[in-house]
């Protein structure tokens, strides 16, 4: 389970305080698939980051009781000046995964090529992208951010996306932040609308 109790994010800018998320409260189960819906800006990304623990609330808090992933093709994570197999095996070593198999997966899903053995710096976007998001499947999560990622490639990449995601890890929690809602009511079980905070 992950609960969100009185989640607040506001961030300082040059012109003050910006409030993000104002009393956030939300639950979610091992198995659910929640959408959460909102605007460019709405602060959807913000509330990923927030429970995948990659940022801390202003105020309230979060408590996962479940694995979580980081927000699937999120490249932050990302030593840039390693290459994306130094990135693997660190992965690996990390959540104690067979390098052997996870290196053999990422080089096969990802697509990079001998671009693998290349810095991240050196990567584009869409191959940041990629390479997220093979690592993010390596590790058996209990629950899944997706924030946006479906876009990651063309349709054939897409369609491998969205095989491992919601074929082969059906049974896994999923947090999909989304400003689409046909796509949010084809995947979730239930879904939140994220307005003004």
């Amino acid at each position: 389970m992950i609960s969100l109790r009185h989640v607040s994010k506001q961030y300082k800018t040059l012109r003050g305080t910006i409030s993000v998320l104002r009393d956030v409260n939300l639950d979610i189960l091992y198995g659910d698939k929640v959408g959460i819906l909102g605007r460019n800006g709405a602060g959807k990304s913000t509330m990923v980051r927030l429970i995948s623990g990659a940022e801390r609330p202003s105020k309230g808090s979060i408590a996962r009781r479940m694995s979580v992933s980081w927000p699937i093709a999120f490249g932050g994570a990302f030593q840039t000046t390693l290459t994306g197999m130094d990135n693997i095996r660190f992965i690996c070593r990390i959540y104690d995964r067979d390098e052997r198999e996870a290196t053999e997966f990422v080089q096969d899903f990802s697509e990079l090529g001998r671009f693998i053995n290349e810095p991240v710096r050196t990567y584009s976007q869409g191959m940041r992208a990629r390479l997220a998001f093979a690592l993010s499947i390596i590790v058996d999560f209990d629950c899944f951010l997706i924030d946006e990622i479906i876009a990651v490639g063309d349709a054939r990449f897409h369609q491998k996306c969205n095989d491992e995601l919601f074929d082969k890890r059906a049974s896994k929690s999923k947090i999909i932040v989304s400003h689409n809602a046909d796509f949010i009511r084809e995947t979730c079980d239930r879904a939140a609308v994220l307005s003004d905070g």
